[in-house]
C-alpha cells in the first residue's frame, strides 16, 4: 500500500501555535517524542517551554538534567526551558498553607478530579506570566490526557458545590468565622473569588484549546492493536472536546529491509505493518511520521538532536538487504564484535594470570 510520508514539520511551521500537546497510551515514546518537538521548536521559535504533567516525570531522565515545578534552561540551549509538574504534589502543598488555601484543599477533596483542575489552573496562571513564545505539553497516558482537558467543567461543578454550600450555610459559615476570629480571608466571598479566578483562567485557556490556530494535538503510539485502539479513543475525545489534532507519530517500527533474517523479526514485521496499514487507513488526513525502533535508548541532548531528524525527513533504512553494501557491513560489524570478543578474552586471560601468581604456596 503506497502511502504519502509524513513529518511534524506542519507543526513548526505553523507560526501562530501557542500550545502543542504531545500524549498517548503509556510507554510509546511521548517523552522522547516531546523533547525532540520542543528542541527543534526552538531552532525555529524565540523561547520554548517543555511541561511534563506525567507523575512519572521522564523529562529528566530524556535530556539527562534535573528538573522540578520551576522552569529551567536546558543544559546546551539558550531558549529552551522545562519544568515538571505533579497535581498531586501542587495539592499536598496546599494543604500546608494557613487558611484559605488550607481550607480550600479541605473542599476540594469533596469533589473528584478538582484538586488536578486547581493545580492545573495555578500552573497556567504561572505560565501565563512567562512569555514563551510555544508551550509543548508532555502528557501523562491518555486517561490523565482527557480528565486535564475536562478541568474548565470540573472547576464548573467545584463552584456549583460552594454556591450550594454558600445558600445552604452562608450565613452559619459567615457568624462561624466571625466567632473563631478567622477574619475575611473565610468569608464565602474570598473562596469564591479565589475558585472564580481559577476558573476565568482556565476557561481563557480553554478558549485557545480549541483554537485551531493556537492549539494541536500530536498522537503518539506503536504499531500495535492496544496503541491503535487507545488513538483512536484519544482522537475521537479530542474532536469531542474540539480540539485540532493532524499529527501521528508511529513509533518502533521495524523496517523489513534492515530485519537480519529471523523468524521472530518476520512475524514482527508482518504484524505491524498489519496496524500501519491501518492507521493510514483511518487517518488519511493526517501526518504520519514513522520512527525506527533503535537498539539504544534515546537520551541527552545530542542523542535527541540526532535522532530528530527523522521527525523532519521520512526514515529511510540506511542498507537494502542482499546488496554489496549490506554484506560489508554486515562483514564490517563481526569483525568489529570479533575484535571486541578478542580483547575480552585478552582481559580474562590477564586476570586469570594475576589471580594464578597471587596464590600463596604450600610452603
Amino acid at each position: 500500500m503506497e502511502v504519502p510520508e509524513g513529518s511534524v514539520r506542519n507543526v513548526l511551521e505553523q507560526e501562530t501555535l501557542k500550545w502543542v500537546f504531545v500524549g498517548g497510551k503509556g510507554g510509546v515514546g511521548k517523552t522522547t517524542c516531546s523533547s525532540i518537538i520542543s528542541i527543534l521548536l526552538a531552532e525555529v521559535r524565540q523561547s520554548v517551554l517543555v511541561i511534563s504533567t506525567d507523575p512519572a516525570h521522564n523529562l529528566s531522565d530524556a535530556f539527562q538534567q534535573r528538573f522540578t515545578k520551576i522552569p529551567t534552561l536546558v543544559n546546551g540551549f539558550t531558549n529552551l526551558f522545562a519544568m515538571e509538574v505533579d497535581p498531586k504534589v501542587e495539592n499536598d502543598e496546599l494543604t500546608n498553607d494557613e487558611g484559605i488555601d488550607s481550607f480550600l484543599s479541605e473542599l476540594t477533596n469533596a469533589i473528584p478530579g478538582v484538586d488536578e483542575a486547581m493545580s492545573f489552573a495555578e500552573m497556567l496562571k504561572l505560565v501565563q506570566t512567562m512569555d514563551y513564545s510555544v508551550i509543548v505539553f508532555d502528557t501523562a497516558p491518555t486517561g490523565h490526557t482527557l480528565r486535564l482537558l475536562q478541568f474548565p467543567s470540573t472547576l464548573e461543578k467545584g463552584l456549583e458545590k460552594v454556591m450550594t454550600l454558600k445558600s445552604k450555610f452562608g450565613g452559619l459559615l459567615t457568624q462561624a468565622t466571625r466567632l473563631f476570629g478567622l477574619g475575611d480571608e473565610f468569608s464565602e466571598d474570598a473562596m469564591l473569588g479565589k475558585l472564580e479566578g481559577m476558573k476565568d483562567v482556565i476557561e481563557q485557556v480553554n478558549r485557545q484549546f480549541k483554537d485551531p490556530d493556537l492549539t494541536t494535538f500530536v498522537c503518539v503510539c506503536i504499531p500495535e492493536f492496544l496503541s491503535l485502539y487507545e488513538t483512536e479513543r484519544l482522537v475521537q475525545e479530542l474532536a469531542k472536546f474540539e480540539i485540532d489534532a493532524h499529527n501521528i507519530i508511529i513509533n518502533q517500527v521495524l523496517f523489513d529491509e534492515e530485519a537480519p533474517e529471523s523468524k521472530l523479526l518476520k512475524a514482527r514485521i508482518k504484524m505491524q505493518q498489519k496496524y500501519i496499514d491501518q492507521f493510514y487507513m483511518l487517518y488519511d488526513d493526517f501526518n504520519i511520521t514513522k520512527l525506527p525502533l533503535l537498539p539504544e535508548e534515546v537520551c541527552g541532548v545530542q542523542a535527541l538532536r540526532k535522532f530528530s531528524q527523522h521527525f523532519l525527513t521520512p526514515y529511510k533504512p540506511s542498507l537494502i538487504r542482499g546488496t554489496v553494501e549490506e554484506l560489508e557491513q554486515r562483514i564490517s560489524v563481526l569483525r568489529s564484535q570479533l575484535e571486541e570478543s578478542e580483547s575480552e578474552l585478552e582481559k580474562l586471560k590477564k586476570g586469570f594470570s594475576c589471580n594464578q601468581g597471587s596464590i600463596p604456596g604450600d610452603g
